[in-house]
């Protein structure tokens, strides 16, 4: 069982973030795990051929498919930034000695040959971390993150609805099946505990994450803020196969091409990225994108300066309606 105390100051800074380093500690957990059945399997048949190299090796030896993995692997996101260079510009700025200490800490538990030369010289170590983990991302990760940002987005404007509908007790409550809040404190289970305890007033940072189910998981230790990330709501739809509505029944009905924008709202997207995946101009997507809506097939919130679009239930009905048409005609 892992526990984060608080106090006053703590439960009025608790704060959402998005975090890429996050997802790229936790899918090599995943690639590590071979869980081909997840709900991941179709990332990890795609992914899994075109990543294996040093760089992975390196970050196979930092990151054990369970137990410790070192906490300056992922500081928390400042609140301006959710980009993997902010990330990594925060890796860099680790004090030598921490970088160090979470590295012995982490033989200690899983011992591995790269680690002692890596304890021995932190700075090159951050290097070297730094440069796999770009390589990392751009082949694995950077390819899905729009989609995987629009999912994480999506959790996000949830729940904070349900912070502002019923506080933080709502909050929790259907945060995680394994993460409890009573209170002065919030309880994870987990098969070990994390080392140390976090430093007061600091507050609580989660972290909805791909690639961390079918778990949450949390830093505790000092000097890092405490952190608890937590799979978010609708994982199951995120590499499902879009449906193919070339020649389908709702392209009958509607045209090919505003077919095919239904097809690709299971997630939310904006305009450009939507325009990019069909390959029409911007323009000419606004315009089948106003009569979807204004038919109710569609609908759309802004984040930030872009408008996001996704199906609605009606959406839902007809696509699937289409789909079951289609394979028995």
């Amino acid at each position: 069982m892992i526990t984060i105390k608080l106090n006053a100051g703590d439960i009025g800074r608790i704060r959402f973030a998005l975090s890429p380093l996050w997802e790229v500690v936790t899918s090599v957990r995943a690639l590590s795990n071979n869980t081909a059945r997840s709900v991941h399997g179709p990332w990890l048949q795609k992914v899994r051929p075109t990543i294996e190299g040093d760089d992975l090796t390196l970050l196979r030896a930092l990151i054990p498919p369970d137990g410790y993995v070192p906490d300056f692997l992922t500081p928390a996101p400042p609140r301006r930034s959710t980009s993997l260079e902010s990330g990594l510009a925060a890796i860099a700025s680790t004090p030598h000695a921490l970088v160090s200490a979470e590295l012995t800490r982490l033989y200690r538990d899983t011992p591995h040959p790269m680690l002692p030369d890596l304890i021995a010289r932190p700075a090159a170590a951050l290097d070297l971390i730094i440069s796999a983990t770009e390589t990392y991302w751009r082949r694995a990760l950077e390819p899905d993150w729009r989609r995987m940002r629009s999912l994480l987005q999506e959790d996000l404007a949830f729940r904070l609805d349900e912070l502002a509908a019923g506080g933080i007790e709502r909050l929790f409550r259907n945060l995680h099946p394994s993460i409890k809040f009573s209170g002065d404190r919030i309880d994870i289970e987990r098969p070990y505990c994390c080392f140390g305890e976090p430093m007061a007033g600091q507050g609580v940072l989660l972290v909805p994450c791909v690639f961390t189910w079918p778990r949450g998981l949390a830093v505790t230790s000092a000097p890092h803020v405490p952190t608890i990330t937590y799979p978010p709501r609708g994982l199951g739809r995120l590499w499902e196969d879009r449906q193919d509505t070339t020649d389908s029944p709702l392209a009958d009905l509607v045209g090919r091409t505003r077919a095919a924008i239904v097809s690709h709202l299971d997630l939310p997207m904006s305009t450009t990225h939507l325009a990019n995946q069909l390959g029409v101009s911007a323009p000419t997507l606004s315009v089948h994108l106003s009569i979807l809506r204004n038919a109710g097939v569609v609908t759309s919130r802004r984040d930030g300066r872009a408008v996001l679009y996704h199906r609605t239930p009606l959406g839902n009905q007809l696509l699937a309606a289409s789909t079951t048409l289609a394979t028995t005609a």
